[in-house]
């Protein structure tokens, strides 16, 4: 069966446009999830402030729970695309099978673990007793639907990675056009609150999941799930060749874990209030990282089919026109923060004081986005080439250092400098990586490419 895009041999730049806008799109649709639920939360008349900072609390748990769609999703679609980059479809058939059962099993015991330990997450990572309530059942609802979450966003990748790039857009938009209506109906129409977003959220959830079963079953894929043939050696490579992304996913849930608790201990009265704030602001930065996960992301399966295949040169332009993309992507939106942060913080709260942190804290959250596009094609460029080991040093760095930040700047002046520690890592890890690429890249291209590069 002819796929509708050839990775091996069509022209780079139309391959890299074709797999990574979609990819971009889907992202940036996935991304409205939360903020849309956001979006309605804040409007909630008289309680909209506080059911807010509950949800806020809640993200870094969500994002924890979808980092492991993540970690077996771009772990297998990667192995899978690199396999049938050197022609090897029986191999490839195998690695998403066993890619499937992994995405069942993590979805059977997350479940169990977050229902059983949600008060404790709740309160450990920022919730307060005003707020309780609210976290409570968003969190409640929202891990129910685990199932669909993780099946919809993992089996994607395996769409994509097999040139179906427009199909794994539809995936997404399926759900997030379902989201922004039901959201409509079932918060405001039916006056479920915080229950009905987080509703929305999971029946939006599951017909994406739907859809992406029922195309992976269906005729028009090349390499179809099936049952059977697992290997747990297979699995464990299909986890570490996800780990790096699923890393940079999960750390990002415990930095925004670890922005809450610091604002809580040392915001004092304002806690809350400041919590509500970098839940807005953490929102505007999801709309640039998000599309840069999906540059970085849509590429892998281009870079590996022809590392797999040995083609050094498209390898290199691939990761070239990748980051010229995110450049563009990063520059414009560092323009749009200073224009129109106002505008969309409005779309949020209507609280004045709470308004104001959270137009200036977009303004400081994005004042080293430009360097940022380095680290996230870069680093995922390393993944896709199968330096995992690197990648993932790199990431974690990226996290390490946003930590020790944010409690060096909160605990050592006022509680909202924390906000400077994204800047602040995002500048110095982006140099590091893009000192570390260049070293790494070279030898790996001599090592295994059979073209000269």
């Amino acid at each position: 069966m002819k796929r509708s895009n050839d990775l091996g041999n069509d022209p780079i730049l139309s391959l890299v446009l074709k797999l990574t806008i979609p990819s971009m799109l889907a992202q940036l649709v996935n991304v409205l999830y939360s903020i849309i639920d956001r979006m309605f939360i804040g409007h909630i008349p008289v309680v909209g402030d506080t059911a807010l900072a509950g949800v806020g609390v809640c993200g870094p748990i969500v994002t924890l729970l979808s980092s492991f769609g993540t970690l077996v999703g771009i772990g297998g679609s990667i192995m899978m695309a690199t396999t049938m980059g050197a022609g090897n479809n029986k191999k490839a058939k195998q690695i998403l099978s066993n890619s499937f059962l992994l995405l069942l099993i993590f979805s059977a015991v997350l479940t169990g673990i977050f229902l059983l330990t949600k008060r404790q997450m709740i309160y450990l990572f920022g919730g307060s007793e005003l707020t309780f309530p609210y976290a409570n059942t968003y969190l409640t609802i929202y891990t129910l639907g685990t199932f669909f979450a993780l099946l919809a966003l993992g089996l994607n990748y395996f769409i994509s990675c097999q040139g179906f790039s427009l199909n794994g857009m539809i995936t997404v938009f399926i759900g997030a056009i379902s989201n922004i209506v039901l959201d409509t109906i079932l918060v405001f129409f039916l006056k479920m609150g915080v229950a009905g977003a987080a509703w929305a959220t999971v029946i939006s959830q599951f017909l994406s999941c739907l859809y992406a079963l029922s195309f992976l079953f269906g005729k028009r894929i090349h390499i179809k799930i099936s049952f059977g043939n697992y290997d747990r050696r297979l699995m464990r490579r299909i986890i570490k060749m996800g780990l790096s992304p699923f890393i940079i996913l999960a750390t990002d849930s415990i930095i925004i874990i670890g922005m809450n608790i610091a604002l809580q201990r040392y915001g004092g009265d304002m806690g809350d209030m400041l919590i509500s704030a970098v839940t807005i602001t953490q929102s505007y930065f999801l709309l640039i990282t998000g599309p840069l996960i999906g540059i970085s992301g849509g590429v892998q399966p281009l870079i590996s089919y022809n590392f797999g295949a040995g083609k050094a040169q498209r390898v290199k332009r691939s990761i070239r026109y990748a980051l010229i993309m995110a450049l563009i992507l990063t520059s414009s939106m560092f323009v749009a923060s200073r224009l129109f942060a106002g505008n969309f913080v409005h779309c949020f709260i209507e609280s004045a004081e709470t308004a104001a942190i959270s137009v200036w804290g977009i303004k400081v959250f994005t004042l080293a986005i430009v360097p940022l596009a380095f680290q996230y094609v870069l680093v995922d460029a390393l993944t896709a080439l199968g330096k995992v080991e690197v990648s993932l040093y790199l990431s974690a760095s990226r996290k390490l250092s946003f930590l020790l930040f944010t409690f060096l700047f909160s605990g050592l002046t006022v509680a909202q400098n924390a906000f400077y520690a994204e800047p602040v890592a995002d500048l110095v890890c982006a140099i590091q990586s893009t000192i570390v690429f260049l070293f790494v890249f070279r030898r790996r291209i001599r090592e295994v490419c059979l073209e000269d590069g």
